[in-house]
């Protein structure tokens, strides 16, 4: 049994529950532990383990591909290490399917709380084509995920292309430095070039550009706080959704998996529409991952209306203060986190404070400048929003072809062929 108190062994990185997504793993928060020479077959991980939850969400699975050194598995995570008869991916599609389609349900324990134990595992029945067919299967579905993972790294690129862009301009001054010192900015245009001054002045937060403002959140900015809501408003519906903490990418962003189907009350000034700039209120992550953090809202088919939870707070810009993409980038720095962090309170639990937010000061640009920017990051979040598209029609197609492949509904060429024309 894993002692986090034990002072024997050498200390190694391990995965919790936590750290197992569907077909990934979180490895921003990873916790050591000391491990002896007999504990490593027991808990150590290989190249194409498949590591199972137990716990939590009982079956969610990945399969290990990282070159960590010396990664381990804690007792709440199941290791399977398949035969040369069992493909690994066929192996972790068919416990997606298996999942979706209630097949492990029977397997469970517990009533509140259910688990998925190593024993109950150990009896599951899977089909078992040949592996030429199996390999082939998990190469269709996978071909999919493949393309939806260089999306999203896509999207990572180009948004942290457009906080380069902030930093550059708005925290670092390095149009108006280099005017100061006689040269042309770098990569301006001579247009945007004019739009900075060439020296700078004292204000209350230390030398800003010549003839910029230093103001607060609540000066630009208007904030409204999300609905409270009980468990009986989350039923299913087909119109109206909340944004909740789970919309949140650790670290800031938009997750589009994050949706509650919602069907009570609200305010007409907590609802939410596509393009709207939202912030964590609220965050029970281990390293304080999402508080503060702020992300803008991606709108789905699927519903008509997004309300903001109790959780989220949404920024509305006024007319003539900032941009949302403006106060995106502010957002991010790490003085707006380092301010935000010192206004939480709560232990388990991170609350922030009500006026944290507002309370925040910067260095605001005349509004010229500001629409510079937006327009600049405009594109890219453009290019992203495209992407964004793509990746809902390849989710759409692999949850589509994935039961049908496993249950044998649809053959190998004939998904083949339909994987040829998206």
């Amino acid at each position: 049994m894993l002692d986090a108190k034990k002072n024997k062994g050498t200390p190694q990185p391990y995965l919790g529950n936590s750290n197992v997504r569907w077909g990934n793993f979180d490895l921003v928060d990873l916790a050591e532990m000391r491990f002896e020479p007999h504990e490593e077959e027991r808990y150590g991980l290989a190249h194409g383990d498949l590591v199972v939850c137990e716990g939590g969400e009982p079956g969610r699975c990945a399969i290990w591909t990282a070159s960590i050194p010396g990664m381990k598995i804690q007792k709440a995570l199941h290791r399977i290490r398949p035969k040369a008869t069992l493909n690994n991916y066929y192996l972790f599609y068919w416990f997606q399917y298996a999942a979706r389609a209630g097949l492990l349900d029977p397997y469970f324990t517990g009533t509140t709380i259910k688990h998925l134990t190593g024993k109950a595992i150990a009896q599951l029945e899977i089909p078992l084509p040949p592996v030429e067919t199996q390999v082939a299967m998990a190469g269709i579905l996978k071909s999919l995920d493949d393309r939806i993972a260089l999306l999203r790294e896509t999207n990572v690129t180009l948004e942290a292309i457009a906080q380069a862009i902030f930093k550059s301009w708005f925290v670092d001054f390095d149009p108006v430095r280099a005017k100061a010192g006689g040269s042309e900015p770098a990569g301006l245009d001579p247009d945007t070039a004019a739009l900075f001054p060439d020296a700078f002045e004292e204000s209350d937060l230390g030398l800003v550009p010549r003839g910029w403002k230093t103001v607060a959140v609540s000066e630009v900015a208007g904030i409204v706080k999300g609905k409270s809501y009980s468990s009986k408003d989350l039923v299913d519906s087909h119109t109206t959704a909340l944004v909740t903490l789970k919309s949140f990418e650790r670290g800031g962003g938009f997750r589009l998996d994050g949706f509650k189907p919602f069907t009570g009350t609200y305010k007409a000034a907590q609802v939410v529409k596509p393009g709207e700039l939202i912030v964590a209120y609220t965050d029970v992550t281990q390293a304080a991952e999402l508080i503060g953090k702020p992300a803008t809202v991606v709108g789905i088919a699927e519903f008509d209306t997004l309300v903001a939870s109790l959780d989220v707070g949404i920024v509305r810009p006024f007319d003539a203060g900032a941009s949302s993409q403006f106060l995106y980038g502010l957002f991010q720095t790490e003085d707006f986190q380092a301010h935000t962090f010192a206004h939480t309170s709560g232990t388990t639990v991170l609350h922030l404070a009500k006026d944290a937010v507002g309370s925040f000061r910067f260095t605001c640009p005349p509004m010229p400048v500001v629409d510079a920017f937006t327009v600049t990051v405009e594109a890219l979040a453009a290019r992203r929003q495209s992407n964004v598209d793509s990746m809902r029609t390849l989710v759409s197609l692999r949850d589509t072809l994935l039961p049908r492949l496993i249950s044998g509904q649809v053959r190998i060429p004939e998904a083949e062929e339909i994987l040829e024309t998206v």
